[in-house]
């Protein structure tokens, strides 16, 4: 019976998310899970330079996984498809452009691609993309899914009211104090099951003005651009999807820990590849020497030129 009268709740925005139409559902993770099921893959292959968040999904749904290397510019390299294997690519730092993911496709045919660090690179006609709402948001989940297949059940729906306590926190006081709840609810999201995205994080995702974060977003990464490029052994190009800026220095974790010091919050992305790939190899390089320097919505140019100023100090 539907409740009416008594206290009011959150507003219900009028307004549209970016990707809309795409299949929403509650994580990344469970993203890939829902292509799994969906498309019935029973082989994979993904780069050895990636988080191990996917690892529990692979496991579940007993998918044989095998890795590859990447180059200097984020690419795959050396790869052999086994028949029916699919290859999942991730867009790192938003630096692969849509004429190489195309050429991709018309290699490879079978291709995943994870857009969790290009949310405003638009998807490709034919092609599994996954967004991932929260690298670029503060909301306690979401994933955007864009494929042709569905699976053939009815997905619960996300509760997330719960979840949002740190996004909240830290809007009004600082991380600082909701650190740990965050990263307690990080790693929850192990043990969450593929499921349409939350009420919540629909009705918050329509309440953005993403024009906006896109223009902020690209004016931050250039000035970092402009500024740190001599210092920087990587050389990162200007796509559409912009996340971080990738700066890579010999010592980037001395530089990482005194930034962190400064209370510039530079985190470690994969520090599960510092553990299994050692500095001979180019993912335990870039996994230990890339600085990724925030440049989203909540930082102007006066935000910049500190950072800018503190790499100078340091380095």
């Amino acid at each position: 019976m539907k409740e009416i009268g008594g206290y009011i709740q959150l507003e219900e925005s009028s307004g549209k998310m970016l990707y809309e139409d795409g299949v929403k559902l509650n994580s990344g993770r469970n993203a890939l899970a829902y292509l799994l099921e969906a498309r019935n893959i029973k082989k994979i292959m993904m780069p050895k330079f990636m988080c191990d968040s996917c690892d529990n999904v692979i496991k579940n749904y007993n998918v044989k996984k095998r890795t590859y290397n990447i180059n200097s510019q984020f690419q795959p390299i050396d790869i052999e498809l086994q028949e029916n294997e699919w290859l999942y690519i991730v867009n790192y730092y938003g630096q692969l452009s849509d004429d190489y993911i195309k050429k991709m496709k018309g290699k490879y045919k079978r291709i995943i691609l994870d857009y969790s660090q290009a949310y405003f690179q638009r998807p490709i006609l034919g092609i599994d993309t996954i967004y991932s709402c929260r690298k670029y948001f503060g909301v306690p989940d979401g994933a955007i899914l864009y494929t042709n297949c569905r699976i053939n059940r009815k997905l619960k729906t996300d509760i997330s009211y719960n979840r949002i306590l740190p996004i909240l926190g830290r809007f009004e006081k600082n991380a600082e104090i909701f650190y740990e709840q965050y990263k307690q609810g990080e790693r929850n999201f192990n043990d969450y099951p593929l499921m349409e995205m939350s009420k919540l994080t629909i009705n918050l995702l329509r309440t953005i003005d993403y024009a906006k974060v896109k223009d902020i977003r690209m004016q931050n990464y250039l000035f970092l651009m402009q500024n740190l490029a001599e210092f920087n052994e990587l050389n990162p190009i200007v796509t559409k999807g912009l996340f971080m800026y990738p700066l890579y220095v010999d010592n980037g974790e001395v530089v990482r820990k005194k930034l962190q010091k400064n209370k510039i919050y530079v985190p470690c992305l994969w520090p599960n590849v510092v553990d299994d790939c050692n500095d001979n190899t180019i993912e335990g390089k870039m996994a230990r020497n890339i600085v990724p320097l925030p440049i989203d919505q909540r930082y102007n140019l006066k935000d910049m030129e500190y950072i800018v100023c503190k790499i100078k100090e340091i380095i």
